[in-house]
């Protein structure tokens, strides 16, 4: 018998170190996990080869369930209703398979329903998992409570545009940014239900805005200006690395139409990149490294995390920085870093070296407590594979990530609950309504990105607004 117990754990507990990488006798792996109450159908099949019959029973109480065959389907009505009734209690499932050859299997797991809803929304990038191809991009944004998805910006309405990083400011709805790149590149920014586009770009920049974060208050963004390279490994286990020539911080105020250089972060000798504002605005967090003889040195370059406070009356960043997680104490190099909207936390990543990690194995996330310093290694969610491109939940109760374990080469969205002590559960895939989805996709999920509710433009709209609008210039 294969028999699991379900991960029900009680606040201030470790983290539960559940194998994220193992065979599991369904897919997705929805063994042992919790999910929050409005969360889709959990459909999946049964993985043994071989299988003549299997029959499949799911209880609550005295609601009962039956499934026959190879593939676990939910009804919505029935699905949304049994979750309504075992909201912070667990569901046990069973299942009686024949294989060929007369084999049985019996088996047995439960799921826990956290009464903790997760924002019902969530936005991704689809592309090919290949460094080749950067057309043919679509950003799409899918129901989280059901199995519904739409095109948010795609290739077909942008001239064969790439596109990429859709981010929410703290996942909300009527604050967010993505990019459209190419000849025509613009940031098209969603700020109270007006979008703009935006060349965000000044003459004392190294290169137009890359990666970054909007101010909680909406007037300002934070963003890294980059010279970005990619290189080719001799060494078979690796693909591609890219890494930065030049970084350096700016401040776009949005209301001013103006971008603000602080010349204290705009050191030759130091890289800068990947800043977020913390939940309160006041202070900007960013992962820095001294400039190395690259790329011949890229294997030693490693990012510490770096706070500095900001003003949000001027715009202003404060003069001095401190360290946060030092690179050199931890032998890593951290990107990637996310502050939670109720301030408690920073999630982030950490891989062997460099600042672009997706094709490192060596490559997870941490999570660090905002008022002890204590760090979370996050065994619970964490794999052999690349774990990183987080975001957090309106609540800060969920974050999604994207993950590609199993083959290490397709990007995945999992999601994972933390309680208000840190205790991680163990993470679920993004459940579709065609239980097969995944090993029939080709395109990888990049940047997902948590919603409190959905956008209100759509593809058609952002190819109009590339062809047609003039982008605002910044000064």
């Amino acid at each position: 018998a294969f028999v699991l117990s379900g991960l029900c754990v009680s606040c201030c507990m470790r983290d539960v170190e559940v194998s994220t990488n193992g065979t599991s006798p369904i897919y997705p792996d929805y063994i042992g996990v919790t999910v929050p109450v409005n969360i889709a159908p959990l459909n999946f099949h049964y993985t043994s080869g071989g299988i003549r019959k299997a029959r499949t029973t799911v209880r609550y109480e005295d609601h009962t369930y039956g499934f026959t065959g190879k593939d676990v389907i939910w009804d919505m009505s029935e699905w949304k209703a049994l979750l309504d009734s075992a909201q912070g209690d667990t569901i046990c499932f069973s299942s009686e398979i024949s294989l060929k050859g007369g084999k049985k299997e019996h088996l047995e797991w439960e799921i826990y329903v956290s009464s903790d809803k997760i924002d019902p929304y969530v936005s991704y990038r689809l592309i090919e998992p290949g460094y080749e191809v950067w057309h043919e991009v679509e950003i799409r944004e899918r129901c989280i409570e059901d199995f519904e998805e739409r095109i948010l910006s795609d290739w077909r309405n942008t001239d064969n545009s790439c596109m990429n990083c859709h981010i929410h400011s703290q996942a909300r709805s009527d604050l967010s940014m993505f990019y459209v790149r190419g000849k025509k590149g613009v940031a098209i920014l969603n700020r109270n239900g007006e979008l703009r586009k935006l060349s965000l770009n000044a003459a004392n920049m190294i290169s137009g805005t890359v990666y970054g974060e909007i101010h909680p208050s909406g007037r300002y963004g934070v963003f890294s200006t980059n010279i970005i390279i990619p290189g080719f490994h001799s060494m078979g286990s690796r693909r591609l690395e890219v890494y930065d020539k030049e970084s350096d911080l700016a401040i776009a105020d949005f209301d001013r139409n103006e971008m603000i250089v602080p010349q204290s972060l705009s050191r030759k000798d130091v890289l800068e990149t990947f800043p977020v504002f913390s939940a309160d605005g006041s202070s900007i967090y960013y992962c820095a490294a001294d400039t190395l003889a690259l790329p011949r040195e890229v294997d030693k370059l490693r990012y510490s995390l770096m706070r500095v406070g900001f003003d949000g009356s001027s715009g202003r960043i404060g003069q001095t920085a401190e360290v946060v997680w030092d690179a050199s104490e931890h032998n890593g190099s951290v990107c990637h870093p996310k502050c939670s909207p109720d301030g408690k936390w920073i999630m982030y990543t950490v891989a062997d070296y460099g600042t672009f990690p997706i094709w490192h194995t060596k490559c997870q996330l941490e999570m660090m407590n905002l008022h002890t310093g204590e760090i979370n290694k996050m065994n619970a969610a964490n794999s052999d594979r690349s774990d990183t491109y987080h975001s957090w939940s309106s609540d800060s109760r969920w974050f999604v990530f994207a993950s590609k374990r199993g083959d290490g080469k397709y990007g995945r969205p999992y999601f994972c609950h933390v309680d208000e002590c840190g205790q991680l559960t163990k993470p679920f895939v993004l459940p579709q309504e065609d239980p097969w989805h995944y090993e029939n996709s080709l395109r990888s999920f990049n940047i997902p990105d948590l919603s409190d509710g959905p956008v209100n433009f759509d593809a058609e709209t952002i190819g109009r607004m590339v062809k047609e609008v003039e982008a605002e210039e910044f000064k």
